[in-house]
């Protein structure tokens, strides 16, 4: 088992990874599923940190009702 202080390490570093990843990805669709990871990790560091409410609504509002609307409207684009 992992200890809850590496979690504390590792998590918000995969946070910036996914961060920097949005940024730089030229596929859009990747970079949505990229931040919709990035949502999720930041619902397990709220968890980590005994915020389990807000954690239950970043999951639910960061990583899939955004996400979903993101995809929604690259989708209603036209792709080069």
């Amino acid at each position: 088992m992992i200890e809850p202080g590496v979690l504390h390490i590792i998590v918000p570093i995969l946070i910036v990874a996914c961060a920097l990843l949005v940024a730089i990805l030229k596929d859009l669709i990747v970079a949505v599923i990229s931040l919709a990871a990035m949502s999720l990790l930041l619902a397990l560091e709220f968890y980590l940190l005994q915020a389990p409410d807000v954690a239950i609504a970043e999951a639910g509002v960061g990583a899939a009702i955004s996400a979903a609307i993101y995809i929604l409207a690259i989708r209603a684009t036209k792709r080069r």
